[in-house]
């Protein structure tokens, strides 16, 4: 099947046709996710840029723009720009924290002191952020949720949760350093 039939047959909601798609197209968007990812990745990794990248196609067909490209280039860079996002959070989960030095360097009778009065300050910025970050923040953190369970459940794009997550967590340094 063509493009744009696999297409239309997608948005009519034809599940041979995405698995049509995925079997033609998944090598491929495994070596593109993987090229980006290296060795700094797990299979799993691997496997979540691939997979999102098949739901995003089979939720949002339209758009896909055939005047644009071929169907095989837009997965292609679908899946590269999900495994540089997957890069991205590894990457982040490597640094060390801005207020781990500072703890870290107060040793001694002086760290609990400090690690409680850290904490509070914690407390207080958290309680001071405003909707829907403080949401976003409280479901990643305490519910354990993926930013993707997250976008789901508060209707918004999974990068948008995952900017906000960033965001959130740079004024939260700040604001406990100060």
């Amino acid at each position: 099947m063509r493009d744009e039939a696999l297409i239309r047959a997608i948005r009519e909601g034809d599940e041979g046709a995405i698995a049509q798609v995925m079997d033609r197209y998944s090598p491929l968007l495994w070596r593109v996710a993987g090229a980006v990812l290296g060795r700094r990745a797990a299979e799993e990794d691997l496997e979540e840029c691939v997979a999102d990248v098949f739901i995003h196609l089979w939720q949002q067909p339209e758009k896909f723009d055939p005047r644009r490209g071929t169907l095989k280039t837009y997965l292609a860079l679908m899946a590269r720009s999900r495994a540089t996002d997957r890069l991205r959070q590894l990457l982040r989960r490597e640094e060390v924290p801005l207020e781990a030095a500072p703890l870290q360097a107060a040793a001694g009778v002086a760290e609990g002191y400090l690690a409680r009065e850290t904490l509070e300050e914690l407390r207080r910025a958290v309680d001071d952020l405003e909707e829907p970050d403080r949401e976003i923040l409280l479901r990643r953190w305490q519910e354990e949720q993926t930013p993707r369970e997250i976008a789901l459940a508060m209707g918004l794009a999974p990068k948008q949760v995952e900017n906000r997550l960033y965001r959130t967590r740079l004024r939260l340094r700040r604001a406990v350093s100060e």
